[in-house]
């Protein structure tokens, strides 16, 4: 079970550190660069905190997320136990929000699939941890 669980950790702390890199530089993949570039202006427009009166910039909206991405997958391979929980949850709570914007947006239930995937998985490598 340890094994599996190691290896789930792997897969996703790599797959959230991979499309943070994404979102931080275009010399990974310039059309997926150029895409997550529109996209984070529709993002930017469904901002949860935008009923309090906050509403982020586009471009610093990604690249907060793009860091939040890749550092919390970095710990979550290599960091000590307290630190893997902790970038679990902040990447729980990203999915979440995902998962807002992207109901905000109407997007349909093939584009939230990737997302309702990686928060599932995130949802059991936080319980098997919490059991372990």
């Amino acid at each position: 079970m340890a094994l599996l669980l190691s290896a789930l950790r792997v897969l996703l702390g790599g797959f959230f550190a991979l499309t943070g890199a994404v979102k931080l530089s275009e010399q990974i993949s310039t059309p997926a660069s150029e895409q997550m570039k529109a996209l984070f202006v529709q993002f930017a427009e469904v901002f949860p905190l935008k009923v309090f009166g906050y509403q982020p910039d586009p471009v610093s909206y990604q690249t907060a997320v793009g860091w939040l991405e890749l550092l919390a997958g970095v710990l979550l391979v290599t960091g000590p136990p307290m630190l893997q929980k902790i970038s679990n949850l902040f990447l729980i709570l990203l999915m979440m929000g995902a998962l807002f914007t992207l109901v905000s947006l109407e997007e349909s239930l093939s584009t939230c699939i990737p997302a309702i995937t990686c928060l599932g998985f995130l949802l059991l490598l936080d319980v098997c941890q919490f059991l372990d």
